[in-house]
């Protein structure tokens, strides 16, 4: 692991015991553009991003794990609840 002063993205906050449960589910393959706003830094096995396509917005969740990826996202919603969403990820505060 890359240690943290040389990471340019941010990382998620340990996770606290009382945090939110975040619905994660496949992803959707309704929108055609999708461009990530913000995401968390590789240098983690899971890697978060905050996408925004089609006036929707979501979280999408990448796990590495060897070969293997693993993606979900969270339902689509307007860009200002994901955005606390996001902080939330980011803070701990949800999973």
């Amino acid at each position: 692991m890359v240690p943290q002063e040389r990471c340019l993205s941010p990382h998620v906050t340990v996770t606290e015991g009382d945090a939110a449960r975040l619905d994660w589910r496949t992803p959707y393959r309704t929108l055609e553009r999708v461009r990530p706003l913000e995401w968390t830094c590789a240098c983690r096995a899971t890697v978060y991003e905050l996408c925004e396509g089609g006036g929707q917005a979501f979280i999408r969740r990448t796990v590495h794990s060897g070969e293997v990826c693993e993606t979900h996202e969270t339902p689509h919603s307007s860009l200002s609840e994901i955005r606390v969403a996001w902080a939330e990820l980011l803070a701990g505060r949800a999973r």
